[in-house]
């Protein structure tokens, strides 16, 4: 009985093998698949979950990138730790000459953000945006762990940043 089932086997396996034709020597014609593109997008997204930086600072980098173009931000955050450039900030801060009234000069902070829209420029160039521009960017408070010993709670905070083709560019 396996034996009869052994031999029914092969025959499925050999009908599978070689499609039956009115000539045996006929040539068997391959269906070829589409090749499907990729789709366009429109926009390039970065995320980055629990950075070790101050939630307060991004929040002012993040208004401070908002509306800019994505070189022309990591330009000016690249100033910041050489204190150049300061970052607008509200509340008990110092003043700073110049247009702003206050600001400060957050280092770690804008080093970390370089990097986000170094990220971010290399998403719009593979997804084919020729002139990005920030039009998201959102910090939020991340996962706070305990410090050695338990007393202290660490700074985490997670980032979003989104960028658009600008308007008026033509492609």
């Amino acid at each position: 009985m396996e034996t009869k089932e052994k031999a029914e086997d092969k025959k499925v396996t050999e009908a599978v093998k070689k499609p039956e034709t009115k000539d045996s020597k006929a040539p068997v014609k391959e269906i070829k698949k589409p090749v499907l593109e990729k789709p366009k997008k429109t926009v390039a997204v970065v995320e980055a979950h629990n950075l070790p930086i101050s939630t307060k600072q991004s929040a002012a980098i993040c208004k401070f990138i908002k509306r800019k173009r994505v070189g022309d931000a990591i330009r000016e955050l690249e100033k910041v730790p050489t204190k150049r450039v300061a970052i607008p900030m509200k509340g008990e801060i110092p003043h700073r000459k110049g247009k702003i009234m206050a600001g400060r000069f957050p280092k770690n902070a804008s080093i970390g953000f370089v990097n986000l829209l170094k990220n971010l420029a290399a998403n719009a160039d593979y997804n084919g945006l020729t002139e990005p521009v920030v039009v998201e960017a959102i910090a939020n408070l991340g996962s706070r762990p305990y410090g050695r010993f338990g007393q202290v709670r660490r700074k985490r905070t997670h980032v979003k940043i989104v960028a658009k083709d600008k308007i008026g560019s033509k492609k």
